[in-house]
């Protein structure tokens, strides 16, 4: 039912209608603007690596570094507004033909699998059924609905390019739980723009369906929040919290709890885990706060 192997992630299926649809390439140009001064972060290496602008009713809502070769979402970008926490409940899951081919279509399309469905799904991304007999585990998705505001970029959550499979005691009792925490935070004291990267480290182990390796399993799920304009008032309990800061957690049934650690930390710790270059970062410059770019300027101006 689960366990051993290699990596493998995938997913699948057809919706006639057009509504959501992605684009995947070399280069997130098409959707820079998700990441912080519009640059990814650096560092991360890997083979077959595809960049997907997920778009959804022709709107662009967040990237994704895809793994190809292990069929696995590497980490979603997505931007932060204030969000309400509530989830979607009626939204198919959803896979993405491109990733089979070039020369499929853009649009995603609605799971389950039909007769329609391209050829080699299966072999490329996961399908609802891998996770049937994986009662132990769940769907987790790197950019979560409770941290959109809107219903559309709630709804474009639900693709598998995005989700990755975690232990329901994990998720339940430590990782959503964070993630609310993260939400009333920015909520609170972040007066802008909030970009996050939500990633994974992997542990080797895979889940399996008919006795083949097809899921792999993350080690660590981490996140990384970068908040340039924000309340220079919050309480000290969180002011050192700004504008970046980051958690990490193991995807275990116990010796669950989320770390939460400054950035440079975090990006030491990931470093130890995964195959990076040395100079890994996740936010330009680690992520300035507004205030130092208004110095500069106020000091340029004053030169003059």
């Amino acid at each position: 039912m689960h366990l051993f192997g290699t990596c493998v992630l995938s997913f699948s299926l057809l919706m006639a209608s057009p509504l959501v649809t992605a684009t995947v390439s070399k280069s997130f140009k098409d959707c820079s603007h998700f990441f912080y001064m519009q640059s990814p972060p650096a560092g991360i290496k890997g083979t077959n690596l595809r960049r997907v602008c997920q778009k959804y009713a022709d709107k662009l809502r967040y990237a994704t570094l895809y793994d190809s070769s292990r069929r696995l979402p590497l980490y979603s970008a997505y931007i932060f507004k204030k969000s309400d926490g509530k989830r979607r409940m009626d939204t198919p899951w959803m896979y993405e033909p491109q990733l089979v081919s070039d020369d499929e279509s853009a649009n995603m399309r609605a799971l389950p699998l039909t007769e329609d469905t391209p050829p080699l799904i299966e072999d490329n991304q996961a399908v609802l059924e891998d996770y049937t007999d994986a009662v132990e585990y769940r769907r987790g998705p790197l950019n979560p609905d409770l941290h959109q505001s809107e219903p559309d970029d709630k709804s474009s959550t639900y693709t598998l390019t995005n989700v990755v499979p975690l232990l329901t005691n994990f998720l339940d009792a430590s990782w959503n739980p964070y993630l609310d925490i993260i939400r009333r935070r920015l909520n609170n004291f972040c007066h802008g723009k909030s970009f996050i990267v939500t990633g994974v480290t992997l542990s080797g182990g895979t889940l399996q369906r008919d006795n083949r390796d097809r899921l792999g399993i993350p080690k660590y799920l981490w996140l990384a929040y970068c908040c340039p304009k924000f309340d220079r008032n919050s309480p000290y309990e969180v002011r050192f919290m700004f504008p970046s800061y980051g958690g990490y957690a193991l995807n275990e049934k116990t010796d669950h709890s989320v770390v939460e650690v400054p950035l440079k930390t975090l990006e030491s710790f990931l470093k130890s885990q995964i195959d990076t270059d040395s100079d890994l970062n996740m936010f330009y410059k680690g992520c300035v706060s507004e205030s130092t770019f208004k110095k500069k300027r106020d000091l340029t101006s004053v030169s003059v």
